[in-house]
């Protein structure tokens, strides 16, 4: 079964947000939605989407405000996201994408248009390829499938180790705190602790370790662990 696309919808008209998650297929899109910047922010504390769907206008922060607050947090930072806008003048066409919005769709739109447009941004992701597979060194991870492959062999992991290595391989060479793995791979409503991190590491370590991958995942002393993508 193909992974739903996860979507973050800020918009504070109800009837946009209603008519999005009438429009946009279940089977395709899980949809996550705020009225404003302020309620997004929360739930990209525990949640990090595949794509933001944004208004410009917005109360209190408006969307290019969020947008530049988006890009200054490394975690976040790579996430695409499609401005929605009544704003159809091209000076405000480029201000959008100046300022780090990946396309901009004005109002009204077509559901249609919209899905084509949310697809397209996806294939442009510098690490997903248009086969939605992710790849480090010979290690692929196929999205659609929730499946990991090392020299054409399927590596049996559990939920919590591939949200794990799905993780380090989209943010590859950047290192993470025990608290900042919590976060993004449990939730930042899950109560665990350091020590679980810790073992959830090794097990997947002992995993990688019959491709001789174990040393992917480095520990950063102080810091955290990290995947890197050169060679041990």
């Amino acid at each position: 079964m193909t992974e739903k696309i996860t979507l973050l919808i800020i918009e504070d008209e109800e009837a946009i947000r209603d008519m999005l998650r009438f429009s946009l297929p279940e089977h395709e899109f899980n949809l996550i939605d705020a009225e404003d910047t302020s309620k997004a922010t929360k739930i990209l504390a525990d949640n990090i989407p595949d794509l933001i769907l944004l208004d410009w206008m917005l109360p209190g922060r408006s969307g290019i405000e969020f947008i530049k607050w988006i890009k200054q947090q490394e975690i976040l930072s790579n996430i695409p996201i499609i401005m929605l806008t009544a704003k159809a003048e091209e000076e405000n066409k480029i201000t959008g994408l100046m300022t780090g919005a990946d396309d901009y769709i004005t109002k009204p739109f077509s559901p249609d248009e919209l899905i084509a447009r949310i697809k397209t941004v996806l294939r442009r992701g510098l690490l997903v390829s248009p086969t939605n597979e992710i790849k480090v060194r010979d290690i692929t991870l196929n999205v659609a499938k929730h499946q990991v492959q090392i020299n054409n062999d399927i590596v049996a992991l559990s939920p919590i180790e591939y949200r794990m290595l799905y993780f380090f391989m989209r943010h590859p060479n950047k290192t993470y705190t025990r608290d900042q793995l919590i976060t993004y791979i449990w939730g930042g409503n899950t109560y665990i602790d350091d020590r679980t991190v810790d073992a959830q590491i090794r097990r997947l370590r002992n995993k990688l370790s019959d491709y001789q991958h174990q040393n992917i995942i480095k520990t950063i002393r102080g810091a955290g662990y990290q995947l890197s993508e050169n060679d041990e």
